[in-house]
This record gives structure tokens, sequence and C-alpha cells, in this order.
């Protein structure tokens, strides 16, 4: 290929998918085409961020790989959806897994990583995520960090219950919009936060589902043609003129919610889900619900809640404007036009949220995360990128939030000033430190060289500035991660950050009181959010403390374990002794899709 061929390549390739699952057949403008970014494909396909290896491990098969350079697939924008073609099924994880890169990366402002190390280095594919479309006869699909990739199983539906499926019939999660999209997220929230993947307490692993669950919701949502045919037959939304936003317009009978609870069934046997989304929020659910799922869909319904909030108020002028004009809003009456407008601004601010969650991983601490960090760094992403909150969307986030128990630490109340993260001078009346000498730059990733030269000026800057910074004197100091940034406000002005993860960790008895017993690893950190001269604008902290005897969160940790320990059911999500910080089993966690 010459390069003036290569210059000409457009940006974009169209690929089609499934919009749901096979199941919704042609239904729900189920059949879409996604445009991921154009890049040259080796058969698999094989990309710069992604391999797929089709790989049956139940039956000691590799499957075909699809060529999609090859002229007679490109000219018809990717082979069409079927089910029975294994040449799909690598073309439409390819797709999807892309998609969700994509908007990472607009989201945080840089390019994605991954979240595992090592490999030979004559593999070719050692700093690409494996994609194993049918890899195990078997109901699950997961991310591993040990097999560096997403891995996909198929199974037969049911012969009491199939659902939409006929009993028997082949179920292949790699079909599965939503699937897909969520076990990307995993794999893509690994590679922005490594220690997320340990199970500190009960939000931890919860967070992990919650937030894959919230990605997927959100970028099927962004899909205007999804929306569309529902709105449609539903007769649209008619909300209240008056009245608290959510409580009384929240119901399964909303044509947003019923669409979000179809998600809840894409997702398999995700009972919890399904039954949060579109409820009336309780309060007392985090109280009382630990296992990851159902833990972590509190957090999909609070965020849900929040756009569906956003979404009345931005709304209620079209559903006015049609009333006052004549027009009919019931089912299948709806007008075409306004049916269409409710459809895109609904997926515009879905496209919104999602971008305003996946940047707020930055805004978080690096470890041992809690629901009530996440409405911080939510609302602190929103604020410093968009201070005129016109539309009131942190306002939403908050009531939503508030109502489902969600209590951030270390707050006054649940103002939107209170809320927000402080910089040094403000937390501990300190003046601001400056890291100096920093080498990047911001629109490439940072060279081996840069990164290791980075990383030791900021393990200094970390031990120089300890108290400031919310780290323990005299523990060592690493820094994990080092992402320089860009983000373009809505104004179109260009802010230029960096994020950094300093880490420190001890050793610790899991009694304190008994010298014998088993240790683990007791971890504590800082994320700092730097403008482009090296001053601290963030000190996000998760601290050791100075006084084992006297932590709270060492405390929490340990109480944690022995609970888990407790309850035979939960095991699973908890490394075996020692207690020495492996990551969650996924595989473990979502058997039984």
């Amino acid at each position: 290929m010459s390069d003036n061929t290569k210059n000409d390549a457009p940006p974009e390739r169209p690929l089609k998918a499934y919009a749901f699952d096979p199941s919704q057949g042609r239904n729900l403008g189920n059949y879409m085409t996604i445009n991921v970014r154009n890049e040259a494909l080796q058969p698999g396909p094989v990309g710069k961020y992604l391999v797929v290896i089709d790989y049956d491990a139940s039956n000691d098969t590799y499957y075909e790989p699809v060529n999609l350079d090859d002229p007679a697939v490109l000219l018809r924008g990717g082979l069409d959806p079927s089910e029975s073609d294994p040449r799909f099924h690598q073309q439409m994880t390819y797709a999807v897994a892309s998609e969700t890169i994509r908007r990472f990366e607009f989201a945080l402002g840089r390019k994605a990583k991954w979240g595992f190390r090592g490999g030979r280095r004559t593999d070719p594919n050692r700093y690409r995520l494996r994609i194993f479309p049918h890899a195990m006869q078997e109901a699950n699909a997961y991310y591993s960090r040990d097999l560096q990739g997403l891995v996909f199983g198929y199974f037969p539906a049911s012969e009491t219950d199939a659902g939409a499926n006929l009993p028997g019939q082949t179920i292949f999660t790699c079909l599965s919009h939503d699937i897909i999209v969520h076990e990307t997220t995993h794999a893509l929230i690994d590679g922005q936060r490594r220690f997320f993947m340990e199970p500190t307490g009960a939000d931890t692993p919860a967070f992990h589902e919650g937030f894959a669950d919230i990605v997927a919701l959100f970028q099927h949502f962004s899909y205007k043609e999804a929306l569309l045919e529902v709105i449609q037959k539903t007769g649209g939304l008619a909300p209240a003129d008056g009245g608290p936003v959510i409580a009384p317009e929240l119901s399964t009978e909303n044509p947003l919610v019923q669409l979000a609870r179809q998600f809840g069934e894409a997702m398999g046997m995700r009972a919890a889900l399904r039954q949060a989304l579109g409820t009336q929020p309780n309060s007392k659910d985090l109280e009382k619900l630990f296992e990851p799922h159902d833990r972590g869909a509190i957090l999909v319904a609070a965020v849900f809640d929040a756009f569906f909030s956003v979404y009345v108020r931005k709304t209620r002028d079209l559903m006015r404007i049609a009333k006052a004009g004549g027009a009919t809003v019931g089912p299948d009456d709806l007008h075409p036009d306004l049916a269409n407008r409710l459809a895109k601004e609904a997926a515009k601010i879905a496209g919104q949220f999602a971008n305003i969650c996946i940047r707020a991983l930055d805004y978080c601490p690096p470890i041992d995360i809690l629901f009530g960090d996440f409405l911080r760094a939510l609302i602190t992403a929103d604020y410093d990128l968009v201070p005129n909150d016109r539309y009131q969307y942190r306002a939403a986030f908050i009531e939503a939030f508030r109502l489902r128990g969600i209590r951030p630490q270390d707050v006054a109340s649940y103002s939107e000033e209170s809320l927000r993260w402080c910089p040094p001078e403000e937390m501990k009346g300190v003046t601001a430190p400056v890291c100096k000498g920093l080498d990047f730059d911001v629109f490439s990733l940072p060279t081996p060289a840069q990164q290791k030269r980075n990383a030791i000026i900021l393990s200094l800057f970390g031990k120089n500035n300890a108290e400031a910074l919310g780290l323990r004197p005299g523990i060592p100091v690493q820094a994990h991660s080092f992402h320089p940034l860009h983000r373009v406000a809505p104004d179109g002005g260009l802010r230029v950050e960096i994020v950094a993860e300093l880490m420190q960790q001890t050793e610790v008895h899991l009694d304190p009181n008994d010298q014998q017993s088993e240790k683990f690893t007791f971890r504590g950190g800082t994320t700092i959010v730097l403008n482009r001269e090296g001053q601290v604008r963030y000190a996000i902290q998760k601290s050791l403390g100075k006084d084992d005897d006297q932590n709270e969160r060492l405390r929490r940790q340990r109480e944690y374990y022995y609970a888990m320990d407790a309850i035979s059911g939960l095991t699973t999500y908890l490394p075996p002794p020692p207690l020495d910080g492996r990551p969650m089993n996924f595989n473990l966690i979502h058997r039984g899709y």
C-alpha cells in the first residue's frame, strides 16, 4: 500500500453488530453498524489494541479468522449478523471492544493502556488485549489479567425456561453487545486503576461490577436507533410538570426504564440489576446487600436515576409544546419527529453521562474505592471541566446518590462545595507543593525512558511532601502510574494536566492482638492531579494512617476479611490464604451468565 493510499484512507470503517443480542432479531434497531477507527488489520482481527484468538478449548479447535481487510468484506461494511458464523462473532467482539476503547480514550483525554504486565519479548501480542470469542462451553464471560484477555463462553439455553430462545439453543455470550462492553470495561478499569482489583471492602468488587454495567448501559443508550422504536411504540415520556424529579417519574412503565431493564435481561442472570433499575430508591439497601452484583446494582441505579432526572428536565419543554399543539403522546401515536427528537436527546445525554463517569476514574483514590468516593470524583471531575452546571447534572448525581443511601466520608454535607476534593492548602493548610522536572509530551504516550525518569521524580516528590500529600512519612513511596492528558472543555478551552498515583504499603497481622496470625499487605496512597507546571491541584488520599491501632480504614479491611471468611458463599471473591493482594477472580464472579 502506497503512502498516498494510506493518507487517503477514511478515518472510520463500518462494521455490523447486534445492538442487543440475536434473540431480539431485527426488533428495536437490533441490527446496527458501528463506525470504528480505521486501522490496518491482520486476520483475526489483529489491531493496535486487540487480538482476537478464536480457540475453542472445550473442543480443541481453532476457527478460521476473519479478514476484515478483504475487499469483499470491506465493500459490505463487514459481515452480516449471523449466529452461526464464527467470523461474524470475531468481527462483533472486535468492533464493540474497539468502540468501548475509543469512548474511554475520548473521556480520559489520553491513550488507553492495559493492566497486565510481562509476557515474552518475542510475543507480538504482549501489549494487546486478547479476545477469545468461543473459549469454553460454559455460561460465563470474564476478564482475566493472567490470560491478558476477555474470555467468552457459550452454552445451551434452558429446556424449561429458555426465555426468548429455543430450548437447548446455543447461546453465545460474545454476541451480547452489553456483555462485550462490560468485560472490556473491566480490562480498561484495570489499566487505569490497577489496585481496584484488590477486594479491600464490600464496595470494591461491587464498584468494578457496577461501573462496568454503567458504561455498558450508557454505551447502549448512546445509539439513537436503539432508543427510537421503544420511544415511538410506548408514547415517549410525559413527565410531570412539578414536584421532585426522580421519585414520581421513575416507573417501570417508562420507555427509558423499560429499555434499561431490557439491558438487565441482556446481561443474563442479573436479577439484581433488572430489579434495581427504575425502582423507587431505598436508602437501606446498602446495609443488607453485599454480593458484588447486588451491591453494584445500587450504584448503577443511582447513576441511572441521575441520568433519568436530567433527561426529564431537558425534554419537558418538548412534551409541553407537543401537548399545546394538540399532539397525542400515547403508544403508537407519538409523532415521528418528536420521537426522533426524544431519542436524539436521550442518546446525547447518555454519551455525556458516560464521559462524566469515565473521567471520574482519574479523580478516584488509588485503592479501596467506596461508592461515596466515586460520588466525590464525579462532582469534582465534572466541575473541573464544566464549572457552569446549566442543566444541573451534578445536582442530579447528588440527589440520586443521597436517595440510594450512598454517604461519602469526611464531608460536612451533600452540598457540591463540600463534596469536591480539595487541594492540599485547603485540606491541610499547607502550600500546594510543586513537582518540577516531569518529562512528557501531552500528545503521545511517555516513552519507557520518560516513564522511568518521571517515576523517580514522583517517588522523591512524594517522599519529600508526605505530610501534605496524605502519605505516611518513613514508608517508601512508589509512583505507580503517570498519565499526561488533555481535555477540551465545552467552551473550547484545552486543559492539560497530569494524573499520577503515589503508593505505599506495609505488612500487618490479620489479628492485631495475635502476632502469630497471618499477614496481609495493607496499602495506602494518593492520586495527585497536577497542572502543566507541576502544581498539585488535588491530592485524593487513602492514607496508611499514623498508627495502625487507631486506623479506621485498616479496621474496616480486617472486618471485611473476617466477614468474607465467615460467609462461605462469598469466599470466592477473596484470594486464598495468605491474603496477599491477589486480584479478584472474575471467572468465579461472573459464572452463571
